[in-house]
């Protein structure tokens, strides 16, 4: 019988930026999953507490931890789920914004983030008795990410934790699982609302931040298995004030990815990345560790 793993619901443990490195993100579960997800990643380099946002030359060190709920739904008899994530962000930074010298250290609650997803072909809902026998082939889903303007934020200050917007990504991926391989392929675009008090009353647009993703899987045992990633995104130049700012970004990134079962309701989850093409923003090391806890609930029909 099969793990009842939600990896489908990953993306939820990983901050949510166009820098995301999150495979099986499409693989289906059985309907009437609940996962609850506590996650920490410690980053270092050239990135900013916005990965929308970078600073240039910048010189960063800091821990996101996130807790997530997550719940596996029937809707028109495809398998699709539902959560929730929330960001608790510490660190210190140091570079360059708009041009001028910036420093800070921050620490508090991160823009909250809700994530829908359905599969579209080669999913189907199942229970988990009907789970116990699929055997996934080719797979296609859509997800669409929510974050909303919760996190911590001050006008007067450059640098800040939340982003005093709204932000939407939607995206497609695809499946393709050749015995114990999987090849996932991503496609997505982030678009912004203006933030209309940025640094004490300006308003800061940015265009969409258009990204893919692709991981090569392969099952070192029942509920294990590790992975190589890679990234690719390009867009989201700023204006403030109707004046353009010099801060396109065109990065990539590379990592490595490790999923252990430990028991049917237990996964630890470790990530490694670093910044493989990058010309503002996203040139630093990364490691992560999750650990999610799933069990059974009431089977919800939509």
């Amino acid at each position: 019988m099969q793990a009842i793993q939600v990896i489908v619901l990953a993306a939820l443990v990983s901050t949510v930026s166009a820098q995301e490195l999150v495979p099986a993100s499409y693989t289906p579960a059985p309907y009437g999953v609940n996962l609850l997800s506590l996650a920490s990643t410690y980053n270092t380099g050239d990135l900013a507490f916005d990965p929308a946002g970078p600073i240039d030359e910048a010189d960063a060190k800091i821990l996101g931890s996130t807790l997530s709920y997550v719940r596996t739904v029937n809707i028109a008899g495809r398998s699709a789920n539902v959560g929730l994530i929330l960001p608790y962000i510490l660190g210190d930074i140091e570079g360059l914004y708009l041009g001028e010298p910036a420093s800070a250290h921050r620490s508090g609650i991160g823009d909250m983030a809700f994530r829908g997803a359905i599969n579209l072909y080669g999913g189907p809902a199942m229970s988990p008795r009907e789970f116990s026998s699929y055997e996934p082939r080719t797979l296609i889903g859509i997800s669409l990410i929510i974050k909303g303007p919760t996190g911590q934020y001050d006008s007067s200050k450059l640098i800040n934790i939340g982003t005093n917007r709204w932000s939407f990504k939607p995206e497609i991926g695809i499946v393709q699982v050749l015995g114990r391989w999987a090849l996932d392929a991503y496609v997505g675009a982030w678009f912004f609302t203006d933030n209309t008090d940025f640094a004490g009353g300006l308003t800061r647009e940015q265009d969409p931040m258009y990204s893919t993703q692709v991981h090569v899987r392969y099952v070192i045992r029942p509920g294990t298995w590790a992975a190589v990633d890679g990234n690719y995104w390009i867009g989201g130049q700023t204006t403030i004030n109707g004046q353009a700012s010099d801060d396109e970004q065109r990065n990539s990134r590379v990592g490595a990815t490790l999923s252990i079962r430990l028991s049917p309701k237990q996964n630890l989850r470790i990530a490694v990345s670093a910044g493989a093409i990058t010309r503002i923003g996203g040139d630093f090391n990364s490691i992560g560790v999750s650990y999610n806890y799933n069990w059974m609930g009431t089977p919800k029909t939509k």
